[in-house]
């Protein structure tokens, strides 16, 4: 389908036909906010996305409608190269589901000329979804950025320790996840997060405990070993 200009009322048209109340009943089970949500499959706003052009104002327009889906949308029909800081720090700041937040992060924040200095500066903010949102950035750079330097990714590690005893659900969870995305990307990263992994085992802290022993169950697997060349 090839991509063709759409306004905001079109984008919303195109999406609402997709919803349906068991899918936002389904979204709720999983802990998704769905107080302004349509109830539409990830699958069918990937396919709404691919069918409207790229528009910087498009995204910034459907992101102020507030409406879930058209939010996540908003990051699809956007680039990363016309993504400003003050866009990633409002858009931050707005969210209130983790899927919005590791949607956005992973689908267009991540490839922007300001990942590195958001996920750093977002590591330390307490506001829940914006701290998620940069360990969320650390854990998809060390999948999707391939020409980021080990060394350059290995800085997060000790904004992982500090963040470590953060007991919020939301947040534990993508501190656990960045520790395990890194330590899976190469070598060079598996013994320093390894090294990690079991020092937040051993910590007398219950969040940074389980943070550390499930990344040591994963990344001291047979498969992780094998898929890195590591004996």
């Amino acid at each position: 389908m090839a991509r063709a200009p759409h306004t905001v009322e079109q984008a919303l048209e195109l999406l609402r036909t997709h919803g349906s109340e068991r899918n936002r009943a389904g979204m709720a089970r999983y802990g998704i906010n769905v107080d302004k949500a349509f109830g539409v499959s990830m699958p069918a706003i990937r396919a709404a996305g691919k069918a409207i052009t790229h528009d910087h104002d498009l995204a910034q327009a459907l992101w102020d409608t507030g409406i879930h889906e058209a939010r996540i949308l908003a990051a699809l029909v956007d680039k990363p190269q016309w993504v400003t800081r003050e866009q990633m720090d409002r858009w931050a700041g707005d969210f209130n589901s983790w899927d919005l937040c590791d949607q956005v992060t992973g689908g267009l924040f991540d490839k922007t000329p300001h990942a590195h200095e958001k996920a750093v500066e977002w590591a330390t903010d307490e506001r829940e979804f914006v701290k998620r949102a940069a360990f969320a950035m650390m854990a998809w750079r060390a999948v999707h950025d391939k020409r980021a330097m080990d060394d350059a990714l290995t800085t997060y590690l000790p904004l992982i320790r500090q963040a470590s005893t953060d007991s919020r659900n939301f947040v534990k969870k993508a501190v656990n996840w960045a520790l395990r995305q890194m330590g899976k990307r190469s070598p060079a990263l598996h013994a320093p997060c390894l090294e990690l992994a079991r020092e937040l085992a051993q910590s007398d802290d219950r969040t940074a405990r389980w943070i550390g022993r499930d990344a040591v169950k994963e990344l001291e697997s047979d498969a992780v070993k094998a898929r890195l060349g590591i004996a």
